[in-house]
């Protein structure tokens, strides 16, 4: 027997527009579950969505977030990715019992999930709102999703695809391209860059050889680029695309790895309008091919905006929420109608509905907010001493005073009461007691203003961020008898 409130194909009820959807997730009774390691990626979304909660390990509101519930017990746990953390979750009695409570019928997201994560998630009698994990491992390949591009008419980077066991093998492999000796190398998994080497000499492949011998690889020629990402989400009425905004990648003052991306800048003239159209359109026709192949929901596409000829490249399709997400659905874009998840969750709601994806999409094109500009900034250690934390800044609305030095102003749940670009909401990952160890996540700042100058470096005022938060942390050597939590090195 259907629950009140979640409606299927049989009631015969068929939300009919935009108003029908909002009014439909307003009185949700469905228990709907994000389980990841903190809330960030879809922070916010529990303000359109009823009965949305966050199941999170990392406890970034200190228990202050009333939609957030974090297990109590935390012993140190060595986690090796995002999806080991959510299984790690899915088997902690307190976070199970938290599920019963809430009765049956309840429904789980993730950003990374994989055969043990359904099963898991199944056991606890949650439904799996997103694709067979089987379905979105093969598309999550840099190598399967190009041939599913150029099959599209999606263009990618001049590249060859084959096997390099040697420098001298892989420089073999370039010049039967006319690649050049300076290459980009990607193999087929790796988020937020982990998977991207930059190759120009015999010293550089010693660096990296241990991961690109005996894999599959995509060589490509170096290009001067800059990283354009948009969002978009499969519906079985076609597929919605979100706004395009900036990366920001590599940056030393926050990031270890050279290609690691480590933020976004959003706002209306993120690129002109022939490029943006150009941009969308790839999109487009990549959900075509996503949904060709039985996917539904969410995804990212990562596009290289060639910076000497101006054209754009497929970079890489991530069939998943992903770090840019938080950028896609705060945009004034996404809140003139509804978030751009929450089409996402129409498809995983038992509910028929009625929508003209086409005029969305036009109007969201066309913009709103011209003068809106938001970034985000993902801050992970630097620095390569393995020590614990004993104090670091806490969750909440951060004030950049004139001097440059940065002070607590207020607690908060997201950045929604954000006064100016003078104020940024941030969100603690790294608390007192964790490993402070080179590429652990430290905490995500959201502001308004660019994070980044048009010739693609960081602003003052984004410098000052940084140097403020940092210096909010302190740590001290590891010693045989110091208590310690967990660490993980996150990538979305």
């Amino acid at each position: 027997m259907e629950a009140p409130g979640r409606p299927g194909p049989e009631s015969g009820r068929v939300l009919d527009g935009l108003s029908d959807v909002r009014a439909f997730f307003h009185n949700n009774t469905t228990p709907l579950y994000f389980i990841s390691p903190t809330p960030f990626n879809l922070l916010g979304i529990d303000r359109w969505v009823r009965n949305f909660f966050y199941l999170n390990y990392f406890d970034s509101f200190e228990g202050e977030h009333p939609r957030v519930f974090v297990p109590r017990r935390r012993d140190r746990v060595d986690f090796g990715s995002m999806g080991d953390v959510c299984n790690h979750l899915l088997q902690d009695p307190e976070t199970l019992d938290f599920v019963a409570q809430r009765g049956r019928g309840g429904k789980a997201c993730f950003v990374m999930l994989d055969e043990e994560t359904q099963a898991l998630a199944h056991q606890a009698g949650l439904e799996v709102m997103h694709p067979p994990a089987d379905l979105r491992h093969r598309l999550d390949s840099k190598l399967v999703m190009t041939s599913l591009a150029d099959e599209a008419g999606v263009p990618s980077v001049p590249h060859v695809m084959g096997h390099a066991g040697s420098y001298d093998e892989l420089t073999a492999l370039a010049h039967s391209a006319g690649l050049g000796d300076d290459v980009v190398v990607e193999i087929a998994y790796g988020n937020a860059g982990s998977g991207t080497f930059f190759v120009r000499g015999r010293r550089d492949w010693d660096h990296c050889a241990g991961r690109l011998t005996g894999q599959n690889l995509k060589v490509m020629k170096r290009i001067r680029n800059v990283e354009v990402c948009l969002e978009g989400t499969v519906t079985r009425h076609g597929t919605v695309i979100g706004p395009p905004m900036t990366s920001l990648v590599g940056y030393p003052e926050v990031t270890p790895g050279r290609g690691s991306w480590c933020g976004n800048d959003i706002w209306r003239g993120a690129m002109p309008p022939a490029q943006t159209r150009a941009a969308r359109d790839i999109v487009a026709k990549l959900g075509s091919v996503l949904h060709r192949q039985g996917y539904l929901g969410y995804f990212e596409v990562d596009l290289l905006q060639d910076l000497d000829s101006d054209e754009l490249y497929l970079g890489e399709v991530n069939p998943r929420l992903s770090g840019v997400s938080p950028m896609t659905n705060l945009t004034t874009e996404a809140y003139a109608d509804m978030p751009l998840f929450l089409f996402h969750l129409l498809e995983y709601m038992d509910v028929e509905y009625e929508l003209d994806i086409d005029e969305i999409n036009s109007r969201w094109e066309r913009g709103y907010g011209e003068h809106e500009v938001w970034g985000q900034l993902i801050i992970s250690e630097t620095a390569p001493d393995v020590e614990i934390f004993t104090s670091t800044p806490r969750t909440g609305v951060w004030r950049l005073h004139d001097d440059g030095h940065v002070s607590f102003a207020r607690p908060g749940n997201d950045w929604a009461t954000l006064l100016d670009e003078s104020e940024a909401f941030y969100m603690r990952v790294a608390a007192p007691g964790e490993i402070r160890c080179a590429g652990a996540q430290l905490g995500v700042l959201v502001t308004p203003g660019h994070l980044q100058t048009d010739d693609y470096q960081l602003t003052e005022r984004c410098r000052h961020w940084i140097h403020g938060l940092k210096s909010q942390f302190t740590s001290t050597p590891l010693s045989p008898t110091t208590p310690m939590v967990s660490r993980l090195v996150a990538r979305a």
